[in-house]
């Protein structure tokens, strides 16, 4: 079975916040959800695209898919249709993609089974 990948909720946040601030957390939750509202407003008043660029952080992007004519349903295996549409995209800011490079066995994290490096793991043992 495999391991769960922990969750953060919004509550979460909002803890993290008030910590931050020094703040009690009754106070920090309904400011953590307006800016999770406004900003999903945002995304989905797009019209097509929108860009939401938040400094240190990084940058949120609605854009246009191209319509598939021939993806498969790999359930039954039949072709379908795939009409063009909307996705969301995520970049992050120059911190976090730093911290996010780091490989996992200098981070000391279990490699993922198959991954071409995991040869380094098992040369520290």
């Amino acid at each position: 079975m495999t391991e769960r990948t922990e969750t953060v909720t919004k509550k979460d946040i909002a803890r993290r916040v008030a910590n931050r601030m020094d703040e009690p957390v009754y106070k920090s939750e309904p400011w953590v959800n307006t800016v999770l509202e406004v900003i999903g407003d945002f995304l989905v008043e797009a019209d097509p695209d929108v860009r939401i660029e938040l400094r240190d952080f990084g940058v949120f992007e609605v854009k246009k898919t191209k319509a598939k004519p021939k993806a498969r349903n790999p359930k039954t295996n039949e072709t379908v249709f795939v009409h063009s549409r909307r996705k969301t995209h995520f970049r992050p800011g120059k911190r976090i993609r730093e911290v996010l490079k780091q490989p996992l066995h200098e981070l000391g994290y279990e490699i993922p089974e198959g991954s071409a490096d995991k040869h380094l793991d098992e040369d520290d043992e």
